[in-house]
C-alpha cells in the first residue's frame, strides 16, 4: 500500500476486542456491527525507514475493512485515543475508500492515552485507494505534517505550520456550521424583511469562507 518500502510491512490482523479496554458499550457495539477487520499494514519508525522523530516516534497505517459504507468517527476516535502513535486509517468498503489521520499528542497525565487535536479526512472515493505521496526524509514529524496537508487538500509552503492549518480548518468548520444554520432558517422563514436580513448575513459568511480559502 502506498508503495512503501518492504521493511515497513506488518500485515497483521488486530483483534477488535483489543480496543475494548478503552471502549464504551456503544463503541464496543459499533466495532462489532460496523467493522469487518482491522489490518495493521505498515509501521514507519526508526527501525523500518531509518528516520527519527521529535514529538512523533512511530506512524502506523491501518486498513479498516467495514461491513457498510457508513460513519465510523466514533471508532476512529477510540483507536486514536487508545494508541499513542499517529495512525493513518484507510477505510475500505467494497470498492469505496476514505483516508483519515488525526494530529494528536500524549495525554499529560496518562502516557498510554492520546489527545486528538484535529482529524483530517478525505471524501469517499470509488476505485483505487486515494494516493498519498510519502516523502521519507527529514523526520517522522515532517511526514505526518506533510500527510495532514495532503489529506486536507491544502497546499503547504515553508511558512505554514500544522497549528496554522488546524486553526484554519476549525474556522472553516465553524463557518460551514453557521452557513448551514442560516440556510435552514431562510428556508423556514416566512417574513420577507427577516428573510432579506438573513440572506445578507449568509452572504457575509460565504464571503468570509471564500476569503479564508484563498489565504495560504
Amino acid at each position: 500500500m502506498f508503495n512503501l518500502p518492504e521493511s515497513t510491512k506488518i500485515n497483521k490482523v488486530l483483534p477488535k476486542n483489543s480496543f475494548h479496554k478503552y471502549a464504551s458499550a456503544c463503541q464496543k457495539k459499533a466495532l462489532t456491527d460496523k467493522v469487518e477487520k482491522i489490518i495493521w499494514e505498515h509501521k514507519l519508525a526508526r527501525e523500518t525507514i531509518n528516520l527519527e522523530g521529535g514529538e512523533i516516534e512511530e506512524i502506523q497505517i491501518f486498513n479498516i475493512q467495514l461491513k457498510e459504507k457508513n460513519s465510523v468517527e466514533d471508532i476512529l476516535k477510540l483507536i486514536d485515543r487508545s494508541i499513542p502513535y499517529h495512525i493513518i486509517h484507510v477505510l475500505s468498503f467494497n470498492q469505496w475508500h476514505r483516508i483519515s489521520i488525526s494530529k494528536k499528542h500524549i495525554h499529560p497525565t496518562n502516557e498510554d492515552l492520546a489527545v486528538i487535536d484535529w482529524t483530517f479526512t478525505t471524501e469517499w472515493t470509488k476505485g483505487e485507494v486515494p494516493e498519498l505521496n510519502f516523502t521519507l526524509k527529514k523526520s517522522l514529524d515532517y511526514i505526518v505534517v506533510d500527510i495532514c496537508f495532503q489529506i486536507s487538500g491544502k497546499e503547504k509552503n515553508s511558512e505554514q505550520s500544522i497549528e496554522t492549518l488546524i486553526e484554519k480548518e476549525q474556522q472553516l468548520k465553524y463557518l460551514n456550521t453557521q452557513i448551514e444554520k442560516l440556510q435552514s432558517e431562510i428556508t423556514k422563514c416566512k417574513q420577507f424583511n427577516k428573510k432579506v436580513e438573513l440572506n445578507l448575513n449568509l452572504n457575509e459568511l460565504i464571503e468570509l469562507k471564500e476569503n479564508l480559502n484563498k489565504t495560504k
